[in-house]
């Protein structure tokens, strides 16, 4: 069983998932770059929601993703599909955030949003299991 600290912890970053995901459906027809950067931060704290579980975090974005990969992907205890949108949201964010003229199609941002969606609702589901 859990104690409550944790449970909220992972309440708040599984919350937090939520919001940006939101926020990437409202901003995907005006700011493209920004809702992508907004689905990897959805991911991002989705990914933090289950390793709170366990008790785990990083300091590091790639420590989260490396731990959640090896240990939840590899396993097959989410479908390996999901590390493939994982690691494009993250390419995606990087490459927004650091070259100033980085462009995404709306194609690609629309297909990881659905993704991300379904990806939420497994990772709520799993947290519901376990807590």
């Amino acid at each position: 069983m859990l104690d409550e600290m944790k449970r909220e912890l992972i309440a708040y970053r599984l919350n937090r998932a939520k919001e940006c995901l939101e926020l990437a459906e409202e901003l995907i027809e005006r700011d493209i770059l920004t809702a992508a950067n907004r689905l990897y931060y959805a991911i991002y704290y989705a990914l933090r929601s289950v390793l709170a579980i366990e008790g785990v975090d990083f300091k590091k974005h790639s420590g989260v993703i490396a731990y959640f990969n090896k240990n939840y992907i590899k396993t097959g205890e989410f479908d390996k599909k999901y590390s493939e949108l994982i690691f494009s949201t993250e390419h995606i964010r990087i490459k927004s955030d650091y070259d100033d003229l980085y462009v995404v199609s709306k194609k690609t941002v629309i297909y990881n949003l659905i993704e991300a969606r379904e990806f939420y609702d497994e990772i709520k589901k799993y947290i519901e299991q376990k807590i």
